[in-house]
């Protein structure tokens, strides 16, 4: 980042990582019905925010280039769009706010699964609700989350909890954190076409969870579970059955594809076997995206 730091706000895009998602029915308008249990990485995308004499949006990282800043890509970037709906309600509710240039350090894969255009529209309006010192009800600032997108309030939240609805109905959860590898083909996987994979929309909702710090209790009811896409995402990238594979390998707890692919993840019984798994993965799979990381621990409210 290259923003100086002073008046400057930082925030944390965190990976969101789907530990279990169960597809549980169809609405009219077409959205799935999911329910979810979803976790948070430590490390993620880094956005800075700084008041500027106009507006800017400034790209960097390992995955920066990706994202176009040209034309309609910069209008549909999701942090753009955080920006300006979250202003339109500042507008509305007669509350100031400047120009502001934001830098953000594209860190995670694109359209991997991991949540990572949702992070950064949570992170955004965060960053710009500190920076502009607004003062918002939770209600309304969800709201303008779920119109930027379904994985938005959750991320908004980044704490571990179970989704359900079209991810809107929200309830944190107590839960450990774990060793965390995750693995990325870098293949882009589309969305729509994975659930339009699907082979039934009717599944069976999550059962009990466990309610507590004890890690085993948790790796034995996820165990349990699944990722209603994981199948048909399989069908369009080979390479994330082998993502699966390399991580059964290396003698993870839970091997599980995220959200809708093509990332998966790998949680360890401590530091050290996580570590040693990143080593070697990083080795074998020197053109794949490989992280080392935690996920971040929960507790009821």
């Amino acid at each position: 980042m290259h923003l100086s730091e002073q008046g400057a706000i930082r925030e944390t895009a965190s990976a969101k990582v789907n530990l279990a998602l169960h597809v549980t029915g169809r609405r009219a308008d077409g959205y799935h019905l999911l329910d979810s249990i979803v976790t948070f990485a430590e490390d993620g995308d880094e956005l800075v925010f700084q008041e500027s004499d106009e507006d800017g949006l400034r790209l960097e990282g390992r995955f920066g280039g990706v994202l176009s800043l040209q034309g309609a890509g910069h209008r549909d970037n999701l942090v753009v769009k955080a920006r300006d709906m979250l202003r339109a309600t500042l507008d509305d509710t007669g509350q100031p706010y400047t120009p502001v240039m934001i830098a953000l350090e594209k860190m995670l894969p694109v359209a991997s699964g991991i949540g990572g255009g949702s992070a950064d529209a949570a992170a955004t309006l965060r960053g710009l609700m500190r920076l502009w010192n607004a003062r918002l009800d939770d209600a309304t600032l969800t709201g303008i989350a779920l119109r930027l997108g379904a994985d938005v309030p959750m991320c908004l939240a980044s704490v571990p909890l179970r989704a359900r609805g079209i991810g809107e109905t929200l309830e944190p959860v107590a839960m450990p954190s774990f060793p965390m590898v995750l693995v990325n083909p870098l293949k882009a996987v589309s969305t729509p076409e994975v659930f339009r994979g699907l082979d039934r929309r009717d599944n069976l909702p999550i059962g009990e969870l466990p309610n507590g710090q004890e890690g085993g209790r948790w790796i034995s009811a996820l165990s349990t579970l699944r990722n209603d896409l994981e199948t048909p995402a399989v069908a369009l990238v080979q390479e994330i059955a082998e993502a699966r594979d390399l991580l059964r390998q290396s003698e993870a707890q839970l091997v599980r594809m995220s959200g809708s692919g093509a990332t998966c993840f790998g949680l360890y019984g401590d530091d050290a076997a996580a570590l040693k798994a990143a080593l070697a993965l990083s080795a074998f799979k020197p053109d794949w995206y490989v992280l080392l990381t935690r996920t971040i621990a929960g507790t009821r409210p």
